[in-house]
């Protein structure tokens, strides 16, 4: 079954609405996928593999909840071939575990190894949400690539940047210039270029804060689809686990991201990788809670900042949930407010 078949399917069965920029997307994927059912390149000469030809991937990007991770998963249902689907950040937080340990081991190339694991296991890499905001990333996804390329392995990922904007005003960014040609040149670029946000659709009139509970569950289940691929967000060495997260949507609640030690770090981390939180069990808080507070303030300013739209439960209203003797606790309900509005997270 082609791509377009299946779409056609799932507008049919009521899963999808028909949206001719997502119908447009299908084609550079379908070229993608037509060339996974080719035959592996043969060995040549000398027992060298012939290179593989292009188009060795896809790179979608747009504007959130235009349907990006929609569609690369409809690729990845429908591959021919081993494949694997993965958040990007959580990825290339596997290649730094392998390369430590390969460094340990004394592996002159500490990338080798992996890649060659990779290469061994599937025939495409379906990465959701590319962005490059860290110098080690940016630094190693170039010789990454190649490395995957050489080996057969295809690349369909999905982002909210043109290739061009990938660690903008990065540090040393000129080294990383060569990664965005390969993308350009090897990959199909394609501009996911809808006026509709069906994230936002699926949302729209829905209220999106919630005193004494409220229908989380199935504001999950409707973002999210049912499924749960989970994220691990490596952040200074430690990991922050979220069992609940899917094609941007996370759910989890406050005692498992303020009732822990995490800091800004994991929370910028955390605002960099989803596009909507579901945030359940909001406490009053009180001069009990005066480490989670703090943590809950510095949350809410990174989700702000990062304009992550977010849907939350809570015990009382946010002009009400401190005590008054929380600091600064006034921005973070006025904050709280504005994040409910309409059109936040466009």
């Amino acid at each position: 079954m082609t791509l377009k078949e299946l779409y056609d399917a799932r507008v049919t069965d009521g899963t999808l609405t028909r949206d001719p920029a997502q119908e447009a997307a299908l084609a550079p994927l379908e070229a993608v996928r037509t060339k996974l059912t080719e035959k592996p390149p043969r060995r040549g000469f000398f027992g060298r593999t012939k290179p593989p030809e292009d188009p060795m991937g896809a790179y979608l990007w747009g504007g959130v909840g235009r349907g990006k991770s929609m569609l690369m998963d409809l690729f990845h249902e429908a591959a021919p071939v081993p494949s694997r689907r993965v958040h990007f950040h959580a990825f290339m937080q596997e290649v730094h575990e392998a390369m430590h340990e390969a460094r340990a081991r004394g592996v002159r190339d500490a990338l080798g190894p992996f890649a060659e694991g990779v290469v061994a296991r599937v025939r495409v890499l379906c990465f959701d949400e590319m962005q490059i905001t860290d110098i080690t990333d940016a630094m190693i996804v170039g010789r990454l690539f190649e490395k995957l390329f050489a080996g057969g392995v295809r690349v369909v990922t999905t982002s909210n940047r043109v290739p061009d904007d990938l660690y903008l005003n990065g540090l040393n960014r000129s080294l990383f210039l060569p990664f965005i040609e390969m993308v350009k040149t090897r990959m199909i670029v394609h501009h996911l270029e809808s006026p509709r946000d069906h994230r936002q659709d699926r949302l729209a009139g829905e209220p999106s804060y919630f005193v004494g509970g409220g229908p989380l569950d199935e504001v999950w289940q409707k973002l999210s689809g049912g499924r749960s691929e989970g994220l691990t967000l490596r952040v200074k060495g430690r990991d922050l686990r979220l069992d609940d997260f899917a094609s941007g949507v996370a759910r989890a609640s406050f005692r498992d991201l303020c009732g822990k030690p995490l800091g800004a770090a994991d929370y910028l981390a955390l605002a960099r990788a989803v596009r909507v939180l579901i945030l359940t069990d909001v406490p009053v808080l009180d001069r009990t809670h005066g480490n989670e507070a703090r943590r809950f303030v510095t949350l809410i300013d990174a989700l702000y900042e990062a304009r992550v739209r977010l849907i939350v439960s809570a015990e009382a209203e946010p002009e009400d949930l401190s005590s008054g003797e929380v600091f600064e606790f006034a921005r973070t309900a006025s904050r709280l407010r504005e994040m409910q509005g309409a059109d936040w997270g466009r």
